[in-house]
């Protein structure tokens, strides 16, 4: 195996560490408007992220600098013909940290409600925006032989990458219910074990449906196999969340969006971005990818480095890692009536 292989590897890895963390995030902020009735239950929600939702951020700078150092061909064709959508998903992300850290710097309701409905808005939104992303990835776009993007907007809404969205927003959905069931005491932990039941199932049709598809169009004997694992850990999650084995259910939800993940990579492979256009305009691990030398350098920085970040992140997720509830909300009044806001 070569070093741009190995990239293309590692690469897949921090997307996929992105999608499992990220993931639930996003979940935990589209739950914010079903699940939680009152104040105090958003915020318990929020909470039960809100020490580690920036540090999960972190593995999509590392996914999108180590695509610009390993394979420059690739990103410089992937932001420039994805621009408008990727700029929606970065705006969102910017709007997502500060409702995060200006929410609680008011008490007024208004102000509160205002940054939780854009909580809501810009979670939903790219966990929608990165499945149509991503199919159109494994899909192919229009490259030409200069390795530009020559397509349009609209070129990127086609049906098989519109599924895509609908796909990864009902899988996030699901792993940030199981993730709140985890994470989460009394009433509202009861409404999120019933939200993972009903978005599971929905899961489970659309990601059947789209897994189907991406096989039969694009799919190899390699992701083949991530497809029957992902549907296995699919409805392990489901079977496990009804059992009220709530460790097992999480990391059954999680290894879903593994497996599903790492299937797109695998039909992907060896390209990088395939051209509808012609096969031999593609972008490939090869003539995507940078010199040797930079890829020498960057397996070393990463060698020192990635494991010294997975230790504090792995700490990060022990220090936080206690169930919370509506008592635990600071001035909460348990008569306070339910709001639907």
């Amino acid at each position: 195996m070569q070093l741009h292989d190995v990239w293309f590897v590692l690469i897949a890895v921090l997307w996929i560490g992105y999608f499992f963390l990220e993931g639930f995030d996003f979940g935990i902020g589209v739950l914010t408007k079903p699940l939680a009735r009152n104040t105090a239950e958003r915020r318990v929600l929020i909470n039960t992220i809100g020490p580690v939702w920036d540090g999960n951020e972190v593995w999509l700078l590392t996914a999108g600098g180590a695509t610009f150092a390993a394979f420059p061909d690739w990103y410089a064709t992937l932001f420039s013909g994805f621009y408008i959508p990727l700029l929606v998903i970065l705006v969102c992300l910017i709007v997502r940290g500060v409702a995060f850290e200006y929410r609680h710097k008011r008490d007024g309701a208004r102000w509160q409600r205002n940054w939780e409905e854009a909580l809501f808005w810009t979670s939903l939104i790219p966990a929608f925006l990165w499945g149509v992303a991503f199919a159109n990835i494994v899909r192919g776009v229009d490259i030409d032989a200069q390795k530009n993007y020559t397509g349009g907007l609209w070129d990127l809404l086609n049906p098989y990458a519109l599924l895509g969205g609908l796909v990864t927003l009902a899988l996030f959905t699901f792993h940030g219910s199981v993730f709140a069931v985890l994470k989460t005491v009394g009433e509202i932990r009861d409404r999120a074990r019933t939200a993972a039941l009903w978005s599971g199932l929905a899961t489970a049709v659309l990601a059947l449906a789209f897994l189907i598809w991406t096989q039969a169009e694009h799919g190899n004997g390699r992701s083949l196999a991530a497809l029957i694992v992902a549907v296995i850990a699919l409805v392990g999650a489901l079977a496990a969340n009804q059992l009220r084995r709530d460790g097992w259910a999480f990391s059954l939800s999680g290894a879903t969006i593994v497996a599903a993940v790492a299937m797109l990579f695998l039909a992907l492979f060896p390209d990088v971005m395939p051209s509808t256009l012609n096969p031999e305009w593609s972008l490939t691990v090869s003539n995507a990818a940078s010199s040797p030398y930079t890829l020498k350098v960057m397996t070393v920085v990463a060698a020192i480095f990635t494991p010294l970040v997975l230790l504090y992140q792995g700490w990060t997720y022990w220090v936080f890692r206690k169930r919370i509830g509506v008592q635990h909300i600071p001035g909460h009044d348990p008569a306070a009536p339910l709001d639907q806001a």
